[in-house]
């Protein structure tokens, strides 16, 4: 989920280029990038198919000119005078005359074919045979050919297809020499000039390569018209061998159902850069556009924006100035936009708060200052009050019973005098742990005990979890003390104090209970009146003291409670927030 909160830390000006670049910005590159890409595919769809198309014509043309080269093979084939004349032992050279011209009106034939054909010749171990014209000898040198070898494994008398990178060739056996006596062989070769008019003149603009059945690259040439380097007389590559660019299409067409060129396929690998190149410009293009688009309409909103910023800023600067009293006016030039209304309210504002504060609060601030620092002063004069008191009663006590008393007893008792005072001495802070008030506590009811002999026993219960809970000084030990003095002092038996720390709803419970001499309900309304009188502090100065300054920490928060009869006992009850407002 989007958290609005963030935009509202965001300046002025950087969301006015925010709402641009998600609005406008954006969309248009997003826009500008798909159509680009779109495009780009199309037009890759495109050139592809017109390669496709281009491949199948040149393969149909080139098989076109190959099948002219076959179909002349196959007439010469079955030519049956042409068959006699090749396989007669002539007794004569004029005989031998005589039979070629009867096969004259074949070879004239050729000679009309010469735009495909660039030669054409029969080659023969007939001893009787003179080498002339389109008839020569088979020599050994000519076994020893490529060419010868690759229809060496042949007995069939079809024609066969010879590619090397500089001439393609038709081949047929005339002769089957498991029957006849002489080998006949019939080489046509295709003119390569028609064959490279036939490639400049096609679509294809890509690298061509022609391929055999075993998928090896016997011819090739290369988009810019020259020789592949890689193809020669006695090297061929694979066709994993044939190089490609990084991106690359590859077309590749084979010669189906036809015996001298079946398996042969023609290649062709195009670069996906050259044919997209347009594209790739176009594509320079919307990166211009793009950052025209971004850069032009930033620098007019940071223009128009800057007439709102600055006297926005102006506004903020002179709002923090106020928190100083300074109540100074904005300058105004008689804008109307928001703004320039903004400015005069804020000066209209800044003048009546101004007035506000000079008639009225500053003299109530003054006042509330001074009552303050009476509060103050009460407080400190309280906590001041509170040690020599402890101190008076303590060192009473030690003096009595000393006289009466050994040593031993005397030096326990000192040693939690010296407590009281030194906690006294140490408490810097007006807020102590439950902790060490209880500490407190029990040092004085220690010195009690020692005052009182056997009179006098305690009982302590606190709830564990609260013994880190801060409270004010000297907050609960007013009240035993009291229970120890004025209730247990002045009765005849043994006398009990029991103590009770706990928290209930949140709230922090102190109970002090007594079995001493107790007080009737009048002496608790005129203690409770006392406890409400600030004037004074009386006789009660303890009681008086801790109530007082619960008050100032807790406030209404804070309940005080005392419960008593005649001759039972008192009870005391203090109810604090667990944490101090």
């Amino acid at each position: 989920m989007i958290n609005f909160r963030l935009l509202h830390h965001m300046k002025l000006r950087s969301k006015l280029i925010v709402i641009y670049i998600v609005c406008v910005f954006i969309p248009i590159i997003l826009t500008n990038v798909m159509f680009y890409k779109v495009t780009t595919m199309n037009i890759k769809t495109q050139k592809t198919s017109d390669a496709e198309q281009a491949m199948s014509l040149l393969q149909a043309e080139l098989k076109t000119v190959i099948d002219d080269a076959a179909g002349m093979s196959y007439l010469y084939s079955i030519d049956k005078q042409l068959i006699q004349h090749l396989n007669t032992t002539f007794v004569s050279n004029n005989r031998y005359v005589e039979s070629l011209n009867t096969i004259s009106n074949l070879f004239n034939r050729t000679d009309k074919e010469n735009k495909v054909i660039s030669s054409l010749v029969i080659m023969t171990d007939n001893p009787t045979i003179l080498a002339s014209g389109n008839i020569i000898r088979l020599e050994d040198d000519t076994r020893n050919s490529d060419w010868y070898g690759q229809i060496n494994t042949f007995n069939n008398t079809h024609p066969h297809l010879f590619v090397t990178p500089d001439n393609i060739s038709v081949i047929q056996r005339l002769s089957d020499r498991r029957l006849e006596t002489y080998e006949h062989v019939l080489k046509i070769d295709l003119n390569m000039n028609y064959i490279k008019q036939i490639l400049d003149l096609s679509s294809f603009t890509g690298d061509f390569y022609i391929l055999d059945p075993s998928n090896q690259a016997r011819y090739g040439r290369l988009a810019n018209g020259e020789p592949s380097g890689l193809i020669t007389a006695e090297q061929t590559i694979s066709l994993s061998d044939i190089p490609k660019p990084e991106k690359a299409i590859v077309i590749g067409k084979t010669y189906q159902n036809n015996r001298y060129v079946g398996g042969w396929s023609v290649y062709g690998v195009l670069d996906e850069e050259i044919i997209l190149s347009d594209v790739r410009q176009s594509g320079q293009f919307i990166l211009w556009f793009a950052v025209i688009n971004f850069v032009v309409p930033t620098i007019v909103i940071l223009i128009m924006s800057r007439s709102i910023h600055t006297r926005i800023r102006n506004i903020l600067r002179q709002m923090k100035s106020v928190k100083d009293k300074n109540f100074g006016l904005i300058p105004y030039n008689g804008e109307r936009d928001e703004v320039g209304e903004l400015a005069v309210e804020f000066n209209r504002m800044s003048k009546r708060i101004g007035n506000l504060i000079n008639d009225v609060y500053v003299a109530e601030i003054q006042k509330k200052e001074l009552e303050l620092r009476q509060r103050q002063a009460q407080l400190h004069a309280l906590h001041s009050q509170i040690n020599p008191h402890f101190l008076f009663n303590a060192l009473e006590t030690i003096r009595m019973r000393s006289q009466m008393k050994g040593e031993t007893q005397t030096a326990r008792t000192i040693q939690n005098m010296a407590k009281i005072f030194r906690k006294s001495i140490l408490w810097k802070t007006s807020f102590v742990t439950i902790r060490e008030e209880l500490e407190l506590i029990e040092s004085f009811l220690e010195i009690q005990k020692y005052r009182f002999d056997t009179k006098l026993d305690y009982h302590i219960e606190v709830d564990q979890s609260l013994l880190d809970i801060e409270i004010p000084k000297m907050a609960f030990l007013p009240f035993v003390e009291n229970a120890s003095i004025h209730g247990i002092e002045n009765i005849a038996g043994i006398g009990y104090i029991n103590i009770q720390i706990a928290q209930e709803n949140g709230q922090l419970i102190f109970v002090s209970a007594d079995n001493g001499v107790g007080m009737d309900q009048e002496k608790i309304r005129e203690l409770q009146d006392y406890f409400e009188d600030d004037s004074a502090m009386g006789d009660s100065i303890g009681m008086k003291n801790v109530i007082t300054r619960l008050r100032i920490y807790y406030g209404e928060s804070f309940f005080f409670n005392i419960s008593s009869e005649p001759g039972e006992g008192t009870r005391v009850l203090l109810r604090l927030p667990l944490a101090i407002k």
